[in-house]
């Protein structure tokens, strides 16, 4: 509701074709006579206060009451410029609204007895809403108008909502009536809302007109340019002049010499021949140029010449990597057996193995090798078939499969073509991307493969696939039916620092213009960066932090400081920071109801603490550690199996009816899955029931059943690098994985001693220690002797 302040008598301004809000400082320019007189008025007699109203004509000459609204604004007079006589430029600023109570004549100018208009402040919470409301409707019409301030405004500072809203239609052009509207609104929150009202529908008109004059510019355009073409075709035939720039010729000039296949050749000549029917300005027209284009694009008669020196594809290999003798193997036999055999169709190789171990540089090394072209193509997270066979030309920018598109780039049709993360691949309801990569790596179809977007078919069988992967267990099997598997486990700490030395650093110091100064880094410098700085299978973390210290040198040199040339253990230290990586350490075990269990993931093996804790209660399991379902299921084997062999282990038949027991894998951010665990968990619940430590260097991996029996498990090799890493002396697996064991490096062999089980009576004599068992008196959970079970 208005609820008037207090009255007063005040010279009236009249205004044209604008309206003059609270808050407003604005600029107006005086020159009718009545006006002149009450600006003079004022300027004479120091009285500043005016009460400013809207004609409601324009037009009107000398207004009268009748000719104003009622409903206006008093303003303070806080300048005033004479530019000529009888003409002033008065800058006013309102402060409230007025009402005109009644008129008091217009001689020499118009005066009003004017009742000013109390406007209550909106509630915070509900203010602050219209405000937000409010700054976003005038920010989107400011981003498409530009008869607003700039992103400058300062209405972005304005915490009051009416006056942001005074201040917006102020800044706006737009009718009087529709100004002195909200003026005359009878509470503030209309107002407010008749702003925002106001604000969407000038949004709204104004991108209209964009889209309106948009199109008739580019309508304009494409006549222009038709126009012009058409005057210039008719001035080159005036001057007798050919026409050397006649697109579809050249293009099949370029088929001719192309040496395509027939049924490719009949399918861009079919093209061709559309094309001359066509405008070269109609969306067709683009369509068939760039298809013909993707047809020439395509190397159909270009192949490289093999290297068939088996010493220089061993040296070659030899000189990139470090290890890998299988994957070398692999290779050479390839090459051996095209000496033999030249029409052999192309082998389908699959490294999987953790980040940063050398798959995709082994590919690249391949290609050298073999003295053929390298592409790669990226399937991590393609969910759509199309990305493989390509889109079909019905659709708006569509373009060949990702196949042809390596085609196309290697320049050849007998590349080494990299299909990377092919375990990454994903489906959904555009078509499954893994289906489609049969026919691509199948030798018995990829002769035919057929692209969507050509519609011709592609031979493929001359082309060397190498696909990698993190896992083999998320690759579809029918794909894995298709590639021979390669797998590449992770690097010793010696292997490291081998690739370190001969490999990363020279090339880093090439790569940061450091080859011609003397820099050098210790064999404890690689050490401390590996284990207190990378924790990896790989050595991509590794030649980042060796990136990183040859760019502190660098620096140092532009700038013109002084810097070391040997890199040492200190040195990494004050460019690197303190270490950042605990690696798990055997000095952590040698505690009761902790052991070590050896762990496979994507990324490399590492060691997990099973951790096992008794406390009274009645017979409760806990469990926490983002333990999997497969480990659940593991941990209630070995609890049932200690339960049923309790006499055995020295424990009474109702040991659980008084205590609890908690098992934990620190690591909670991570799920822990997988039966691997199985022995490790098994020993640390007999640890802590009959308070017998574990040895501190112990690790162990193996499934258990049961009936006691140790199942064999997967990732042998990695899981021995992690106990190898982390300063084990002895590790436990099942019997049936001793086959495995051939695969581990020679380092690995001599710094480990393994022991090989088959049944859970076996292990608790091996791995628990009688010796320095804790003193005090025999309990029913401590045997004061071995029993069987225990050895």
């Amino acid at each position: 509701m208005i609820e008037p302040l207090f009255s007063e008598v005040l010279p009236l301004l009249p205004l044209r074709n604008s309206v003059l809000f609270p808050g407003a400082l604005v600029p107006i320019n005086v020159g009718r006579p009545r006006s002149v007189r009450l600006v003079e008025e004022s300027i004479n007699r120091d009285r500043p206060w005016i009460a400013v109203v809207a004609q409601k004509q324009a037009e009107t000459e000398d207004p009268s009451f009748s000719d104003v609204y009622l409903i206006g604004t008093v303003a303070k007079i806080m300048k005033v410029i004479r530019p000529s006589p009888g003409n002033y430029s008065v800058v006013v600023q309102g402060v409230a609204r007025f009402r005109i109570v009644d008129a008091l004549g217009k001689d020499p100018f118009m005066r009003a007895r004017i009742e000013r208009l109390h406007d209550p402040p909106l509630p915070l919470d509900w203010g602050s809403a219209l405000l937000a409301e409010l700054r976003d409707a005038f920010r989107r019409l400011r981003e498409i108008y530009p008869g607003v301030r700039d992103s400058n405004s300062p209405i972005d500072n304005i915490s009051d909502p009416l006056l942001a809203a005074y201040l917006i239609m102020s800044e706006l052009m737009l009718p009087t009536s529709v100004k002195q509207a909200v003026l005359e609104a009878p509470d503030s929150e209309l107002r407010v809302r008749m702003v925002i009202d106001v604000l969407l529908r000038q949004e709204k008109v104004h991108r209209a007109k964009k889209e309106i004059t948009a199109l008739v510019q580019e309508d304009f355009a494409r006549h222009r340019e038709i126009v012009l073409r058409e005057q210039m075709r008719a001035i080159r035939r005036e001057l007798g002049e050919e026409e050397d720039e006649d697109e579809i010729e050249q293009l099949r000039e370029r088929v001719a010499r192309a040496r395509m296949p027939a049924e490719v050749e009949r399918a861009a000549r079919r093209q061709l021949k559309r094309m001359r029917s066509m405008s070269p300005h109609a969306a067709e027209y683009h369509v068939a140029r760039t298809y013909v284009e993707w047809l020439l694009d395509i190397p159909w008669s270009k192949e490289a010449s093999e290297r068939f020196d088996l010493g220089e594809v061993r040296r070659v290999l030899d000189e990139d990597h470090c290890g890998l003798e299988a994957v070398k193997k692999r290779i050479v036999e390839f090459m051996a057996v095209r000496r033999i055999k030249r029409n052999l169709r192309g082998p389908i190789l699959c490294f999987i193995g953790p980040p940063g171990v050398g798959k995709t540089s082994l590919a690249k090394s391949i290609a050298r090798a073999l003295s053929r072209p390298f592409c790669r193509v990226s399937l991590g997270g393609v969910q759509d078939e199309a990305d493989i066979r390509g889109h079909r030309r019905t659709y708006v920018g569509s373009y060949p499969g990702r196949i042809a598109g390596g085609l196309k780039q290697a320049g050849v049709m007998n590349p080494v073509m990299l299909l990377d993360e092919i375990d990454k691949m994903g489906t959904d309801g555009r078509g499954d991307p893994a289906a489609a990569l049969l026919e691509v790596l199948d030798p018995e179809q990829n002769h035919a493969f057929l692209d969507h977007y050509l519609e011709v078919p592609l031979d493929l069988s001359q082309v060397f696939f190498i696909a990698t992967a993190n896992r083999k267990d998320t690759i579809p099997r029918a794909l894995l039916d298709r590639m021979e598997l390669i797998e590449l486990s992770g690097y010793t700490q010696a292997e490291k620092r081998r690739i370190a030395s001969d490999f990363i650093i020279p090339r880093l110091l090439r790569e940061h213009g450091l080859n011609d100064v003397s820099l050098c880094f210790t064999p404890q410098a690689i050490d401390a960066i590996i284990e207190g700085y990378t924790r990896e299978a790989g050595v991509r973390g590794l030649e980042q932090k060796l990136a990183a210290i040859c760019r502190e040198n660098a620096l140092s040199i532009a700038e013109g400081r002084p810097r070391t040339e040997v890199v040492d253990e200190e040195e990494v230290r004050r460019i690197l920071g303190p270490p950042r990586i605990e690696m798990p350490r055997a000095e952590k075990l040698g505690q009761i109801g902790v052991a070590a269990s050896l762990a496979w993931t994507p990324y490399g093996g590492e060691v997990l603490f099973v951790e096992a804790q008794r406390m009274p209660g009645s017979g409760q399991l806990h469990l926490t550690g983002k333990i999997g379902e497969v480990m659940k299921e593991s941990i209630a084997i070995a609890l049932s199996f200690i339960r049923v062999k309790a006499s055995s282990i020295g424990l009474p038949s109702d040991f659980l009816s008084k205590i609890d027991l908690h098992i934990h894998i620190p690591g909670g951010a991570f799920s822990k899955d997988g039966p691997a665990a199985g022995i490790a968990v098994f020993v640390a619940l007999s640890s802590i029931l009959t308070r017998l430590r574990v040895f501190p260097d112990v690790g162990m991996s193996g499934e258990i059943t049961l009936r006691g029996h140790i199942l064999p498990v997967q990732g042998i090799k990695e899981k021995c690098l992690a106990a190898y890493r982390a300063g084990l002396k002895r590790v436990l697996l099942p019997q049936r994985n001793a086959p495995d064991l051939g695969e581990l490096p020679g380092e690995v062999r001599k710094g480990l001693e393994f022991v090989l089980v088959s049944k859970l009576e076996e292990v608790l004599s091996l791995v628990l220690d009688f010796e320095t068992a804790p003193s005090g008196p025999a309990s029913e959970s401590r045997p004061s002797v071995p029993p069987p079970l225990l050895g």
